[in-house]
């Protein structure tokens, strides 16, 4: 691999000046010395270091992700989506988790400010704590006033760029689709009640559950992960499908079933939401409304980079997947 130093070497010019040339530095290079760089470049093919051109430059091309839990490959997709695009625009991406806590995120964002980097995205879940969403919208406004740019995925509370999942929505339809194959007695393990995208999912199945007339479903909160599903799943009572508001959650009900000897589909089936694609291969498949994650946090880092200070709120619908974890009740 061709390195700075063999640019240098080619040119007939110090490292400090190859590099200056190169990376964009701020500081000046004469006309001939950047003539002999740049053509001592082209001829040994070298490509220019992207983390070096942010040392170079400053923080401007960097761009700081916030997500709540890295080891959730619901969250795990978004970044990825927006690290790609981010590699597209020839940017670095530094990548924060809050552990799901609302306070860290504010720090996040006010340490990202302090070191200037060209954009944040928050990826995740508000809280329905006013209090918190207030300071949190006081920190991003900071941000902004200082040249930051913003966009989010999830709720539109924070008055910056959102791409919003239609999780109310997409609930209601998957639960029609659930109530067409037959089934009547449901279950949901509806997460933490402060979380709004778990709130909103429990919402969306339960009212077109209502609106179908039948039987109010069996609600069970627990934590938003795979051990929140598995102590759920077993308060369920009779229901003959179980509705888990996050696939990591339904997988989590699925293990519960296998060690207790109940099968799935056919004492209880069990569906989740997101479509997350590193559970595609699980088995028995399972059913859930798709979203299309990577394309999402990819969306969000192009409306981050977008010169217009007018936010736009875009709302992604969800696709329901019925596969093998539901079965039809005749």
């Amino acid at each position: 691999m061709v390195t700075l130093e063999d640019v240098a070497k080619q040119a007939g010019v110090s490292l400090a000046t190859a590099s200056r040339v190169l990376n964009g530095s701020t500081r000046q290079v004469g006309a001939a010395l950047r003539a002999r760089v740049e053509r001592a470049a082209d001829e040994l093919g070298y490509r220019a270091n992207i983390a070096a051109q942010t040392l170079a430059r400053g923080a401007s091309n960097v761009i700081g992700i916030v997500v709540h839990d890295l080891t959730d490959p619901y969250f795990a997709a978004l970044a990825d989506g927006a690290m790609r695009a981010a590699e597209g625009e020839g940017m670095l991406v530094m990548v924060g988790t809050t552990h799901r806590d609302p306070e860290q995120e504010i720090a996040y964002v006010s340490t990202l400010s302090a070191q200037r980097v060209r954009a944040v995205l928050l990826v995740g879940s508000r809280v329905a704590d006013p209090g918190v969403t207030g300071r949190l919208r006081d920190e991003l406004a900071k941000y902004r006033e200082s040249g930051g740019r913003v966009a989010c995925v999830g709720q539109d509370l924070l008055g910056v760029d959102t791409v919003a999942p239609a999780n109310r929505a997409g609930a209601g339809a998957l639960a029609r689709a659930l109530a067409g194959l037959g089934h009547r007695r449901f279950a949901v393990l509806a997460g933490p009640e402060h979380l709004m995208t778990a709130a909103d999912r429990r919402a969306g199945f339960c009212e077109a559950v209502e609106e179908l007339g039948l039987p109010a479903p069996r609600v069970v909160h627990g934590p938003f992960d795979r051990d929140g599903g598995h102590a759920a799943a077993r308060e369920v009572g009779d229901a003959t499908c179980v509705f888990a508001v996050n696939d990591v959650m339904a997988v989590g009900a699925l293990a519960a079933y296998r060690e207790g000897g109940v099968r799935v589909p056919e004492d209880v089936s069990v569906a989740g939401f997101d479509d997350i694609v590193t559970l595609r291969d699980h088995v028995p498949a399972l059913t859930t409304v798709r979203l299309p994650l990577k394309d999402m946090g990819a969306r969000a880092l192009e409306l981050a980079l977008r010169e217009s200070d007018t936010p736009v709120v875009e709302q992604v619908e969800g696709e329901v997947v019925l596969r093998e974890s539901v079965r039809r009740i005749s």
